[in-house]
């Protein structure tokens, strides 16, 4: 654990110490062979827990989130050059310093084993996020998204610290090892069920469930890229991962608590997904689309079957990376044509060709298509839920089918159509954009031959 937490720390005095010609360069080499050595979670063991200490340890529902979460840093100070090389030296290792602060706090909370560590990890990772929202972001609004994103956050999480120090004293212990051993209670009295509903609703919240999902468009239009990567990629896998790791804790999830919450994802992903028929920005669709992707990882881990959570857990890695994508491409547009509406950004092909291609590949692996990962995820997870209740078809096969033509038309309304008169001249795409883009896809692509190393499963 600690062999990657001590050099995500000492990314900190890289970047304030690195001198400004190198110190791009400097961090994304550092981060990138982090990231590599972070792969070494993922080989196969028999034992339930992997490098267990008595504060962390890695399993099979958190080895894959931890590797995504270490990949994803040199991929946001990549992504962060462009907007920010007219700032001065000193605001720039400011902003990679926020990006690396928040790293350490993400790894703790994916590998935490006792539940007080995770809850103060949990909401560590709140105030860089709000720093990076609040400061870097594009326009005024970006204050009222912080104040959404930090009162959502708040007043969820309380309820949460309470019900860890009621299980605290009811258990005698937080370690989740021990906890898995506890005899549950059967929950009929009315404290097991509030204390159930208290420890969801922070996860539900932070993973958006539909209904308490409103920071979420917010945060996600007002942040720089780095942000809406850091959002959409992994804080919304921290909801997902606290939802699966706390319904193992509480037994059998009493009916009262199971059907609104599953009712709400479902129709939830339905109504998102025909919201983004009709958003004209493009920042705002492919965060609604997380909503919907995300309603369909709450319902899985909801029925807690084996197939669901493994369903849930190849649904919330592929979705972190198509969605990241998805972020990336829409900021390579609005570098270029500093507008996010798509009236006044369509027909882009013939200007930037290369791009077309990323934007067909993004789109193709959002809207599930048969190879990708994604596809194996929402099969296992529609599988699981007819399997526990047959009407659910409809709802999930209408989401599926709106799914895909929100992406063809986000597809269409950026590459195709005529060039709208204001673009006269684009700067070409280069390298550093394509190099990020591969290295989304990359792993996308592998994960194909091998899904069984993010599907949860005991190798």
């Amino acid at each position: 654990m600690l062999k990657i937490i001590l050099p995500m720390t000492m990314l900190l005095p890289v970047a304030l110490l690195s001198p400004a010609k190198s110190m791009w360069t400097n961090t994304t080499a550092h981060g990138l062979l982090i990231a590599l050595i972070s792969l070494h979670w993922l080989t196969p063991s028999y034992y339930p827990l992997k490098t267990l200490t008595l504060w962390a340890g890695t399993d099979q529902i958190s080895t894959p989130l931890l590797v995504l979460s270490s990949w994803f840093l040199p991929l946001m100070i990549m992504a962060s050059q462009g907007h920010l090389q007219h700032e001065p030296p000193m605001r720039k290792r400011m902003f990679i310093s926020t990006l690396i602060t928040i790293q350490p706090f993400i790894i703790l909370a994916f590998s935490a084993t006792e539940l007080m560590l995770f809850y103060i990890s949990f909401e560590a990772t709140l105030i860089p996020t709000l720093i990076l929202i609040t400061r870097w972001g594009n326009q005024p609004e970006r204050l009222s998204a912080g104040i959404y994103l930090l009162f959502y956050t708040l007043i969820s999480s309380l309820p949460l610290l309470v019900s860890i120090l009621y299980l605290h004293s009811k258990t005698g212990t937080l370690q989740l090892p021990m906890l898995k051993l506890i005899h549950p209670d059967t929950p009929t009295s009315w404290t097991s069920l509030l204390s159930g509903l208290a420890l969801l609703t922070a996860f539900m919240v932070k993973a958006p469930l539909y209904g308490l999902h409103l920071w979420l468009p917010k945060a996600h239009v007002e942040a720089p890229i780095a942000g809406s990567m850091l959002l959409a990629a992994l804080l919304l896998k921290l909801g997902g991962y606290g939802i699966m790791r706390v319904t193992l804790l509480m037994g059998p999830l009493s009916s009262y608590l199971c059907y609104p919450f599953l009712t709400l994802a479902l129709w939830g992903a339905l109504m998102t997904s025909s919201i983004c028929l009709r958003q004209t920005d493009l920042k705002s669709l492919i965060a609604y689309s997380s909503v919907s992707h995300m309603g369909l990882v709450i319902a899985a881990s909801m029925i807690q079957t084996q197939w669901s959570f493994s369903g849930a857990m190849i649904l919330m890695i592929s979705h972190g990376l198509t969605s990241s994508l998805l972020f990336c491409l829409a900021n390579t547009n609005y570098e270029r044509t500093h507008s996010r509406i798509l009236i006044l950004t369509r027909g882009l092909q013939p200007l930037l060709p290369l791009m077309s291609l990323w934007w067909l590949l993004a789109n193709l692996t959002n809207m599930a298509l048969p190879p990708t990962t994604n596809m194996m995820a929402e099969l296992t997870i529609m599988t699981a839920l007819f399997n526990w209740s047959s009407p659910t078809i409809i709802l999930t096969g209408i989401a599926t089918l709106l799914t895909a033509s929100y992406t063809l038309y986000m597809l269409l309304s950026t590459q195709r159509g005529t060039l709208p008169a204001h673009i006269t001249t684009a700067p070409n795409s280069n390298t550093r954009e394509h190099l990020l883009m591969t290295l989304h896809i990359i792993p996308m692509l592998a994960l194909i031959l091998k899904p069984e190393l993010i599907s949860g499963t005991p190798l």
